[in-house]
Parts: structure tokens; sequence; C-alpha cells
């Protein structure tokens, strides 16, 4: 479904160029749940921004579905995203003076008209079922950081989705609450949604079919995975 071949990106830094993936090749089959993990600084995190196609890879090529993406221009990827791809990151990134329906609609609200009925009718099914139908009208600082992050999952999947990506989604909450969301991706990838998430959470980690583990820019085999540390 998702195939990344001999992706390289390097980032200036103090004057210099780092390199930050070397040559890395993936693949991800289609319903698959896949955990990228790595020590701080390995490179998942880009790894991460490149097959979602949030970042582009300065070599490689990078194909969904057959098609190679590396090549479409930037209104071509918008329009993937906007139709295949959702993304949660670590901190929610929720509007503040936006109700929390609000924040869920934001991904058909490409202008200042209202958003059809069928939009909001599935943007409440969602919050329904993360568990926060009765906090619709509510605006993101009244909630805990565990509801925000739910409203952040209910925003990903009012799209209907092929791929989920996740970026620490649980980093910034507590075990009670991280467990809650690890839950609630679990149950959507056994629905069929396909799911690549990043986390340093070895618990978390072990919750996917499979661990692509990356040390200092490339894929370390099975055997060096102490990438917790």
């Amino acid at each position: 479904m998702l195939c990344a071949k001999n992706i390289t990106k390097k980032f200036a830094s103090n004057g210099s160029v780092v390199p930050v993936l070397k040559e890395v090749s993936v693949d991800i089959a289609e319903g698959e749940f896949v955990s990228i993990v790595g020590r701080s600084g390995s490179g998942k995190t880009t790894l991460l921004n490149i097959l979602s196609t949030l970042v582009r890879a300065d070599d490689g090529e990078l194909y969904y579905q057959n098609n190679n993406l590396s090549t479409l221009s930037e209104s071509h990827l918008n329009r993937l995203r906007q139709a295949d791809f959702s993304v949660i990151f670590q901190f929610h990134h929720l509007l503040p003076y936006f109700t929390v329906l609000e924040n869920t609609l934001l991904p058909f609200m490409r202008s200042l008209r209202s958003v059809n009925k069928e939009a909001v009718q599935k943007a409440h099914q969602c919050l329904d079922r993360v568990g926060l139908a009765d906090k619709a009208d509510r605006l993101p600082g009244n909630l805990s950081g565990g509801e925000q992050q739910r409203v952040a999952i209910a925003r990903a999947l009012v799209k209907s989705s092929k791929v989920l990506f996740a970026d620490e989604p649980t980093g910034s909450l507590d075990k009670a609450t991280g467990k809650q969301i690890m839950g609630l991706l679990s149950e959507l990838h056994e629905e069929g949604l396909t799911v690549v998430m990043v986390t340093h959470e070895p618990a978390y980690a072990q919750l996917a079919e499979r661990i692509v583990t990356i040390e200092d820019g490339l894929i370390s085999s099975p055997a060096d995975r102490h990438f917790f540390l």
C-alpha cells in the first residue's frame, strides 16, 4: 500500500548539513499496524513525516497504491492527504477558540462557508466514538489532555481516511490516559484501518503487528533493537 525506497533526508544545523535518514526503505501493507521506534534524534519522526507526505525526501521514492508520490506537485499531494491520509500529533494542535465540534470539522473547512449537514453528522458520530458526544460545544481549554487528544483522533477519523499516521500520540499524556488512546487506535486497526505510529513506549510498540527500528538514520536489524534507551 505504502512503499518508501532508498529515502534520504538531510537538515541544516548550525551551518552544517546533518543526514537524518540514509537510504531507508520500508513497506506498509494495507490494514497493517506498524510502530516506528528509535532513540531521540534517530530519524523516526522524519520518516513518519515523509511517509505521510508532510515532508519531502531529498532523494529516494515514495509510492502509494503503486503511484509514485515523489513526482507529484504540492497541490496533488494536498488532495491525496485530504482524501486518504490523517495525522495525529503528540500535541493535538486544536484551535483554542473553536469548539470541540468545530475542531473535529476542520478537515472540511476550506472556506468560510458552513460545512454540509452530512459532515456535521459524521463529526458527531466520531465524537461519540471517542467518548466526547456530550462535549461537542466545549472549548479545548475546558478539556483534559486526554480529552483534547481524543478530539484530535475524532478529527482524524471524520474524513474516513485509509491511513492513520500517529506521531507520539501518547507522549504528552499520563499512563492511564495513554492506555485509553492506544486502546482506541487498536480498535480502529482491528476494523481495518492502516496505522503507522511513532512511539517511545515499549508496551505500546508491542501492540503493533510489526516494529520498524530506526538507528542513526538507518533501519536496524531485529538483533540490534535497543531502541528505547
